[in-house]
Order: structure tokens, then C-alpha cells, then sequence
């Protein structure tokens, strides 16, 4: 291994911990800085941005921000909280799931946080420690993304898969990812069901109780979900937007449908990702008229907001591992490959510690998936891995949901801890993120 090769490693992982520390944008600022050194300093050509998935992230975020101005994220925000309402002996399971076709269907996973209040409610009045469905709801969002065909990591990982040689296209990713994902959070679900002791039994709610701090259990009453509204013109939004979604994926699932062009004599299909933008503007002006969102807001939505930083972050990194990748392929192809024939599940790891330190799933996607499948790993398995290695990011208890599901657990079952892996979420995130992995690469070995 030359000492270029270890200098520029050095470039590469020096940018993404520095992205790390200034956390957002700065992760992409910090890429770029990456780019500007290999390039200026080493003599290395430019790689190749990552022009499409910026452009499928440009098109989802306009159209979601769109529905989410709309009031479209109300409606399905209560949508999911009747679903969770009505199996409450069984919400451990039941508020996940939900959480999660819903997460997967808007492509965000901003929409476990008003879902919060409505699970603790539920589990609170049925006797049910709430931390177990509040972690497992919150650590699903972090691989549900990996199961969305509109999600920022998505957009990151179809640019990979969707191109020779590997041909992995959004309906095979998602036949890995989905089921890899449900089992995962179900057999989390399960474990956590039993983790820790009955509210009736835990001297610490009791004590609370005893001192009037929290108020008993009591069945029957108003709902926490009585408080969620929605408008018709949400409700329109919102499933304009989840149609979009449908379509996207019946263009991946029947590539005839995608019309075909032909340019200097040769014919070509427009492509997914093509796709994937054009529905979503169709998508966002169809919102537009039905229900009537101010546009001058839209800029000011959580998810547009969260989406742009997603743009940022994606484009200085990803630049970064293409600049560094395209000028030592052959040695990473050699060596690392080396690693991963014999140890495949290094690929998981190292996705999932990206993923911990920069808490981004997109982020974590362009930093390593390149790596492994320029080493070698059938894009199948890299993509089962890569679904249950997102869940990293709530490795440690920083993270926006992570905070609100501990301050919304009156009874303080839901802990942040004091020592880093020590949080009620670690646990849960472990089994799930394991789960997947294992599940996924098995089920991608098909692929």
C-alpha cells in the first residue's frame, strides 16, 4: 500500500470527521474541502458529483415540502395514530410498523414526532411500559429510509446499484429492503416487549405516582390522537403524494411503461432516476391545485429544510469518495476487496459507524457503498447490509427524535443515559440493526 494512497485515506477520513463535528452542512463543506486538497494538493482528476441523486432529493423534497405545507403530513400523522390506537394491548409492534409504512412512504422520518405523544398516551393508559414502543418507533426510522423510494439515501444508492454491471434497480432494492426492514423491526419489537419491568412493578413509577409527580394509568378518556387535525386539502396532498410514490414504483417494478427515445440513431429508456424527478414535479404541481399550499412557505417546512442539508451533505461527500475511489480503484479493488471476501460483514460496519458519526443515512451511503461494490460485494448483499447498517445513526442518544421520545415518557422509563451508549435506545437499535443486516445480506444473496 503506497504512501498516496495512505495520505489521501487520511484526506478522506480527516473531511468526514471534521463534517462530523460541525454536523449538517457542514458534513458537505467538509467534503468539498476533501475534494479541493486531492485535487489541488495531490494532483488527482475531479470525480464525478453526484448530479442525479441531488436532482432525485431537488424533486422529492419540493413535492413532499409541498403536501407538508398543505397540511398533508397532519392527515397522515393521523391516520397512523387511529391505526396505533386500535390495537393497544399489542402497540410495541403495532406503533413501529405503522411508523414505519408511513416513514417509508413520505420518505422522512420527521413523522415519528407527533406520533410520540399519541404512543406514550396509548401505552401509558394500557399499562404498558412506554419506553419499549417509543425506542422501537424511533430506531425504525433509521433503516425505514432504506425502504422508501423517495428518501434522500435512496436517491443515493439507486446512482449506485441502477448502472452496469450491477443493474440493481429500485423494485430489486426494495424486494431486499422491505421485508429485510419488517422482520427486523418485528423481532425487535418481540425482544423489547420483555425488556425491562411492568409499570405496576417499577419502584421508580410508583414512587412517582405515590408523590403525585405523574398521574395512574387510566383507561377510557380522550385520546391524545383527539388532538391531531387535518384538513380535506391535507388529506388531498397527502395522497396525491403517496400515488406519486406508487407510480414511482410501478415504473421500477414495469420498465415498459418508462417511455423510450431515440437520439443519434440509437434508442434508449428513460431511466429511473429521470423518473423519479419528473413524477415528482407532476406530483408537486398536481398539490399545488389541490390543496392550495402557500408556496412562499415552503421553504420554511421541516422537510425542506432537513432535505436541502441531506443535498448539501450528499454532494461535498460524495464528490469526496468518487474524487478518492476513481484514483486508487485497482488498489481498493485488491485490498479491501481482500477484507471483504473474508470478512463481509466489515462492509456493515463500516456503513453503520459512518452512519453513527455523521447521522446521516444518505451521507453514510456515498461514504462506503462505493467502496464495497468497487471491492467486489454483489450489489444483493451490499444492499440487505447497507438497509440494516442506516440504523447507526441513533448509536448515541443526540439525535432530534431520540431527545423528544425521552422528554414526551413522563414516567422516565425512556432514558438518555449519562454515558454515551448507556440510552434506552442502544438496545433496541442494536437488535434491529443486527437483524437486518443479517436478513438483508440473505435475502440480497438472491439478487
Amino acid at each position: 500500500m503506497d504512501l498516496i494512497f495512505v495520505l489521501e485515506a487520511a484526506v478522506v477520513l480527516g473531511a468526514i470527521v471534521m463534517g462530523t463535528r460541525s454536523s449538517g452542512a457542514g458534513v458537505g463543506v467538509w467534503g468539498g474541502v476533501g475534494v479541493f486538497i486531492l485535487v489541488f494538493v495531490f494532483g488527482e482528476a475531479p470525480g464525478e458529483p453526484p448530479v442525479a441523486a441531488i436532482g432525485i432529493i431537488l424533486g422529492v423534497v419540493t413535492a413532499a415540502a409541498l403536501m407538508q405545507a398543505a397540511g398533508g403530513i397532519d392527515w397522515m400523522v393521523a391516520m397512523a395514530a387511529k391505526v396505533i390506537e386500535r390495537r393497544p394491548r399489542q402497540i410495541t409492534v403495532i406503533a413501529p410498523l405503522t411508523a414505519f409504512a408511513f416513514c417509508a412512504g413520505a420518505g422522512t422520518g420527521n413523522i415519528v414526532y407527533p406520533l410520540l405523544p399519541v404512543i406514550y398516551d396509548v401505552s401509558y393508559r394500557n399499562g404498558i411500559r412506554p419506553s419499549r414502543p417509543l425506542t422501537v418507533t424511533v430506531v425504525q426510522s433509521g433503516i425505514a429510509l432504506a425502504a422508501s423510494p423517495v428518501s434522500a439515501a435512496m436517491a443515493a444508492m439507486l446512482t449506485l446499484t441502477d448502472v452496469a454491471p450491477y443493474d440493481l434497480g429500485l423494485a430489486q432494492i426494495l424486494a431486499i429492503t422491505i421485508p429485510a426492514c419488517v422482520i427486523g423491526i418485528v423481532v425487535t419489537a418481540v425482544i423489547m416487549n420483555r425488556v425491562g419491568r411492568e409499570l405496576a412493578d417499577d419502584p421508580e413509577v410508583q414512587a412517582r405516582i405515590a408523590s403525585g409527580e405523574l398521574a395512574a394509568p387510566r383507561t377510557g378518556g380522550a385520546a391524545a390522537s383527539a388532538a391531531l387535525t387535518y384538513t380535506s386539502r391535507g388529506r388531498n396532498s397527502a395522497l396525491t403524494f403517496l400515488l406519486g410514490v406508487l407510480a414511482i414504483v410501478a415504473f421500477g417494478l414495469f420498465p415498459d411503461l418508462r417511455p423510450s427515445f431515440t437520439l443519434d440513431g440509437e434508442t434508449s429508456q428513460v431511466d429511473m432516476t429521470t423518473t423519479i424527478i419528473l413524477v415528482m414535479f407532476v406530483v408537486g404541481a398536481i398539490i399545488i391545485a389541490v390543496g392550495r399550499p402557500k408556496v412562499g412557505e415552503v421553504p420554511s417546512q421541516s422537510v425542506f429544510k432537513a432535505g436541502m442539508i441531506s443535498a448539501i451533505a450528499l454532494f461535498g461527500i460524495a464528490w469526496l469518495t468518487a474524487t478518492f475511489i476513481a484514483a486508487h480503484e485497482e488498489l481498493i479493488v485488491s485490498t479491501v476487496g481482500s477484507w471483504v471476501d473474508s470478512f463481509t460483514f466489515v462492509f456493515a460496519i463500516a456503513v453503520f459507524l459512518v452512519a453513527a458519526m455523521t447521522t446521516s443515512q444518505s451521507t453514510a451511503t456515498r461514504t462506503i457503498v462505493p467502496i464495497g461494490l468497487a471491492a467486489g460485494l454483489p450489489a444483493g448483499v451490499a444492499t440487505g447490509m447497507w438497509a440494516g447498517a442506516l440504523g447507526g445513526v441513533y448509536t448515541l442518544p443526540a439525535n432530534g427524535p431520540q431527545i423528544a421520545a425521552a422528554n414526551f415518557d413522563l414516567t422516565g422509563t425512556t432514558k438518555l443515559g449519562t454515558k454515551l451508549l448507556d440510552h434506552s435506545f442502544f438496545v433496541p437499535m442494536l437488535i434491529m440493526s443486527v437483524t437486518t443486516v443479517v436478513v438483508g445480506a440473505a435475502i440480497g444473496a438472491f439478487f
